[in-house]
């Protein structure tokens, strides 16, 4: 199965301006990838069924700031799409409360590709 023909997929976004380490990257990423995820099975449990069933495709993409991730956020609020902002706790290469990552659904392909489709691929 290609991307394209799953129907439901979920979507990381990752700010670049942070310079994360890569494991700092994978550990925020993955952080954004269980929370949204964890919102969809309780506010949109058919969608996360779906995902579920379809082998979880998720796509992970990157912005270049605060700014655009705030935006991406308030967009997926706007579209009622499960979604869960990360903010670091800042134990070790970022301050505390910094703004990491983005989880986008899961939620139906054509919804979320209205919010990402022009962000380049991490």
């Amino acid at each position: 199965m290609s991307q394209t023909e799953f129907k439901y997929k979920q979507a990381i976004i990752v700010r670049t301006d942070l310079k994360m380490g890569k494991g700092k990257l994978a550990a925020q990423a993955g952080h954004a990838a269980v929370s949204s995820a964890e919102e969809a099975r309780k506010k949109s449990p058919k969608w996360w069924q779906a995902w579920l069933r379809e082998g979880q495709c998720k796509i992970a993409v990157k912005v270049k700031d605060l700014g655009a991730i705030l935006e991406l956020e308030r967009e997926a609020i706007l579209m009622k799409l499960p979604h869960s902002l990360i903010t670091d706790r800042g134990l070790t290469q970022l301050p505390p409360s910094t703004i990491t990552c983005l989880g986008i659904g899961p939620a139906p392909t054509v919804q979320i590709d209205k919010i990402t489709r022009e962000l380049p691929l991490l």
